[in-house]
């Protein structure tokens, strides 16, 4: 099964509905799926075949559906590397997944140029990689890899087979209730939010309108052409739109507006409901499992500040919970993923019976409404964006008259959480070296895992085995 042929065959009869919309270009199915043949047998014709594994980067857009699409034409599996990312972060993903090539927008430069050809919009570069990762994929019939943020620290490179992307987007659907009469607006960056979103859009045959260029100007622009339906966005996005001067007829015709990447702030969410007379929905994502929490009903009593009820595909279980009923959240269900790449494990050897462990808290109320109270894990989540701390603390730690650091979370009312840096320079460093800290880390690091401050300390506290203790730091 391909996906790609599944979204042909279920759009059939929609080959003249406008499928994505970019600023003032488009294109019905018809033609979007015309691109993505022509492409992938290009492709295929340079060597791009099943079990292989390409880097592939380009903004969002049309030509990143078709350019992605494609590959999984032609059967490889896609490496996404989101457009932000630095050299050293496209060399990481490169070595670490042993990609067999590189399909790049001409926007973005290849690490050599000199050996690419063109296809389409794209720049390809051929890489030998090792044979028995191509059959591993194989056995799986993967289609996408990717790292749930950062290519270093606890990220292990999750794969999605075909098969999953099919179960999941159905799963999903049981609460989306996407349909041929919905046009999305969609502001979030497709690297990171694609297989649960975009291919399920594709699959119903809505209409995608991509408005996080210029964000929220042009969502004006978008909405006197398109009747925005659906909403898919982040709760960052959601602030800017109340704040904006974007009137309330603009989203008039909104059934639903849904937030993930990261919990809801209750004041952004009163916010915009207060401005359009629509409250967004909490959903509860998972690279591992897909959607598998829609909150639906965020008016109902006791509705807000939970991510809802379980979809019908999935199961929900709270483990070791305390005396408020607060534990480890375990789910199960279908369109689960498949591996994980580095190192290369399967499902079935990282789960519990097939419960998959989130690594989150939570406690679920009498009418089966799970809560989430906060993370087991270390990762701080920003924006929306996952930002591990360990490979943030490697490149402080790197810089010239740098000791040793410590990288948490601390709270934000609109984003969640920001990255702290606890420094400890060396006692030869300059003064005022810890100042210098913030350039050297944008340049090697995308712009959301920069610290947004840099304290110098004496020292950082570390526990009875020499470890960092992040709590004591993260609380204090």
């Amino acid at each position: 099964m391909n996906i790609v042929t599944l979204i042909r065959r279920e759009t059939a009869e929609l080959s003249g509905r406008t499928a994505v919309v970019e600023s003032d270009r488009s294109v019905t199915y018809s033609q979007l799926l015309d691109r993505i043949a022509t492409m992938g047998n290009e492709l295929k014709r340079l060597g791009v075949g099943p079990g292989q594994r390409i880097a592939f980067r380009c903004k969002d857009g049309i030509d990143y559906i078709v350019g992605s699409l494609a590959l999984l034409e032609a059967g490889a599996a896609v490496v996404t590397v989101p457009d932000s990312v630095t050299a050293d972060e496209v060399k990481e993903t490169i070595d670490r997944i042993d990609v067999n090539g590189l399909l790049f927008h001409t926007d973005f430069p290849l690490p050599n140029a000199s050996t690419s050809s063109a296809v389409g919009n794209f720049a390809w570069q051929a890489r030998p990689a090792a044979p028995e990762l191509d059959a591993r994929c194989r056995s799986i019939d993967a289609a996408f890899i990717r790292f749930s943020s950062g290519t270093t620290g606890e990220s292990k490179g999750v794969v999605l087979s075909h098969q999953s992307i099919e179960d999941r987007t159905d799963a999903a659907n049981a609460g989306l209730q996407i349909s041929s009469a919905d046009t999305i607006l969609w502001v979030l960056g497709m690297s990171h939010h694609f297989v649960v979103s975009i291919l399920l859009f594709l699959r119903r045959g809505a209409t995608i309108i991509v408005a996080n260029q210029n964000f929220p100007f042009s969502v004006l622009e978008a909405a006197e052409r398109y009747p925005i339906t659906f909403i898919y966005a982040s709760p960052v996005h959601y602030f800017l739109l109340a704040m904006s001067a974007v009137p309330k007829e603009t989203l008039a015709k909104v059934r639903l507006a849904i937030s993930t990447s990261m919990k809801m702030p209750p004041d952004i969410s009163s916010q915009f409901a207060a401005k359009f007379g629509l409250t967004p929905a909490e959903a509860y994502g998972i690279i591992e499992i897909g959607l598998p929490f829609i909150n639906t009903e965020p008016n109902a009593a006791g509705g807000r500040n939970t991510v809802g009820r379980v979809l019908p595909a999935y199961k929900v279980q709270i483990r070791n919970a305390d005396e408020h009923g607060v534990g480890e959240v375990l789910i199960q269900g279908k369109g689960m993923f498949d591996a994980y790449f580095s190192p290369w494990r399967l499902r079935t050897d990282i789960t519990d019976d097939g419960w998959f462990h989130t690594g989150d808290l939570g406690r679920v109320d009498e009418a089966g409404r799970l809560f989430l109270l906060g993370r087991s894990k270390t990762v701080i989540v920003c924006a929306g964006m996952k930002v591990f701390p360990e490979e943030v603390e490697e490149v402080i730690n790197a810089a010239p008259g740098v000791k040793e650091s410590l990288v948490f979370g601390r709270a934000h009312p609109q984003f969640g959480h920001t990255p702290i840096a606890h420094v400890v320079m060396k006692g030869n460093a300059e003064p005022d070296a810890v100042d210098g800290l913030r350039a050297h880390c944008c340049e090697h690091l995308s712009s959301y895992k920069v610290p947004v401050q840099f304290v110098a300390v004496e020292s950082l506290p570390k526990t009875p085995s020499g470890k960092l203790a992040r709590a004591a730091v993260a609380m204090s």
